[in-house]
């Protein structure tokens, strides 16, 4: 059993926004040796000069605490429509960014990238004859920077379902769908980014908010898992602290038990835990950060 768990960069936005601060947290205050790094840190947008100069702190960071980059991935800045987007150029800039977020990655070591699949409006989405225009174009957007990755040595992309019709994979059927479509005459295998905290509590069916029949799902498909304590009605999004992990139903033996049952023994747990920029949450992000880790190290290894 090779489980390994890592942290995706979402706390650290606009609070540890050095690379030598929120790298020494992860590797000497958490103990942790792998990062999802968010593109909110380094946006591929930046001038060429300005995203070399980043890499290289970066880079020189993660030698100096002893932390890899697993994965590279979207964040809260880039939840927008993106691949999904009403307007031609606009999907085409995105891909160009997407393109750019795979060099990235490549130079940091890592041959992962993913992201949400791609957001509609409302109005697309409530039209099913435009909606399902959009998604066609959603998808060969993917395929075309899968394509590209291809060519570099990117190794996956990944997605990450989602808990609302325009944000896609909702459901499990939904992403089940997706998740089939976007691979056929893929360049590239897609993976799927499960979140125990996402799914419809619209849905009518149960299994939609149980994140133990989304594992059972995609447990072979998800390579990578985020990771916050959640509640039945999925109202959480909140770290493995005692106040929530009382009544939460995120249990690390559980989740890999479930994953083993399903002939699944190895990946990655990533914690995806953001904090209000209130007090006393914005002093207390390290504590909070280093109680959730302890509260799933004894399962897994760092």
């Amino acid at each position: 059993m090779s489980f390994r768990l890592g942290i995706n960069t979402g706390f650290a936005v606009n609070r540890f926004s050095e690379a030598d601060e929120w790298a020494r947290i992860v590797g000497e205050d958490l103990g942790i040796r792998a990062v999802q790094i968010t593109a909110d840190l380094i946006n591929p947008d930046l001038p060429a000069g300005i995203l070399n100069a980043e890499i290289k702190r970066i880079r020189s960071a993660l030698d100096k605490y002893q932390v890899q980059v697993c994965s590279v991935f979207t964040g809260a800045f880039t939840r927008v429509n993106h691949l999904a987007h009403p307007d031609p150029d606009i999907r085409k800039h995105w891909v160009n960014w997407f393109k750019r977020l795979t060099d990235i990655s490549l130079d940091l070591g890592c041959d992962n990238i993913g992201s949400h699949f791609g957001i509609f409006t409302e109005k697309d989405d409530r039209d099913p004859r435009r909606r399902e225009e959009r998604r066609g174009q959603n998808i060969a957007g993917w395929h075309e920077i899968a394509a590209y990755g291809q060519s570099k040595g990117l190794r996956n992309i990944l997605w990450e379902p989602m808990s609302i019709s325009r944000e896609q994979g909702e459901t499990i059927k939904e992403a089940r769908k997706l998740q089939d479509d976007v691979n056929k005459n893929a360049p590239l295998p897609f993976k799927i980014c499960l979140d125990v905290d996402h799914g419809d509590v619209s849905s009518e069916n149960p299994d939609d908010t149980n994140a133990y029949k989304w594992l059972e799902a995609f447990a072979t498909e998800s390579p990578f898992i985020h990771l916050k304590q959640s509640s039945k009605d999925k109202s959480g999004h909140w770290p493995f602290i005692k106040k929530y992990n009382d009544s939460g139903v995120i249990i690390p033996e559980k989740v890999i038990s479930t994953l083993i049952s399903c002939g699944v023994h190895q990946g990655w747990f990533l914690l995806e835990l953001s904090f209000r920029e209130r007090e006393p949450t914005d002093s207390t992000v390290v504590e909070v950060l280093k109680e959730s880790v302890d509260y799933w190290r004894p399962q897994v290894r760092q």
